[in-house]
């Protein structure tokens, strides 16, 4: 029998989105997953285009490289 796992998603909030996608705050552990749902978050908020560069390219590598979509 397959074990199920529950996973806690947390919600992100601008803060908490930009600290996971840069690493800080003891963001620097997070799994892939959750920073890939908070560079959609600031992609979909547009805070990825108005916060620092860094930022902007990191979300847009990661909708080349498929992993986050444009904003719909």
């Amino acid at each position: 029998m397959k074990k199920t796992v529950k996973i806690e998603v947390p919600e992100f909030d601008s803060f908490s989105a930009a600290m996971t996608v840069e690493g800080a705050c003891g963001y620097e552990t997070t799994d892939e997953a959750t920073y890939y749902r908070a560079c959609q978050y600031l992609i979909d908020t547009g805070l990825a285009w108005s916060l620092q560069g860094f930022f902007g390219r990191t979300c847009n590598d990661a909708i080349e490289a498929g992993l986050c979509h444009p904003k719909i």
